[in-house]
């Protein structure tokens, strides 16, 4: 399945993907807004593995980002469970030479049209950390709302930050 506005691609990831995604992925700034499951530094074995986990896992459904043909990041979908079975939750990011250029905005309307009309999902949400205003301003430009804040919810780099929650409904 490749999903394709413009510039932007969504596209499967490929093994031959793993150079790349390893030296766009070896970033500070990136890893600080983020998970800590996603490892910092980030090396072509965690790439490796990334691949493998994501060819392997049904209920995560990721595409590589293109921009003009270039891999420059990734954006998923992760089904939710039990009575959260009509919600997903989205989470992206793009390598730091390519910010600023509105790709991510488009990957995040792709992937959200994507999972309203092909998955007949009724909501997509995303959990973005206190200070990532890039983030926040690509959820609000692609029509999501802020549905609370989750005080001190996160710890990370020894630091503990507010969780916000924004979400979509295939009707909004």
């Amino acid at each position: 399945m490749e999903l394709v506005d413009k510039n932007v691609q969504l596209r499967p990831l490929h093994y031959n993907d793993r150079d790349i995604l390893a030296q766009l992925a070896n970033n500070k700034k990136i890893w600080m807004v983020l998970r800590d499951i996603f490892p910092y530094p980030y090396t072509i074995k965690d790439a490796e593995t990334f691949i493998d986990m994501v060819k392997t896992n049904e209920s995560m459904i990721t595409f590589a980002i293109e921009y003009c043909h270039e891999f420059v990041g990734v954006i998923s979908l992760i089904m939710q469970q039990d009575v959260y079975r009509k919600s997903a939750e989205t989470g992206y990011w793009i390598g730091e030479p390519f910010w600023g250029k509105g790709i991510a905005t488009t990957a995040l309307e792709l992937i959200t049209e994507y999972g309203f009309r092909e998955l007949k999902l009724n909501r997509i949400f995303a959990s973005v950390f206190e200070g990532n205003e890039g983030s926040k301003r690509v959820l609000e430009k692609c029509g999501y709302k802020i549905e609370g804040v989750l005080q001190k919810a996160v710890f990370k780099n020894n630091k503990m930050l507010d969780e916000l929650r924004f979400g979509k409904l295939r009707q909004d």
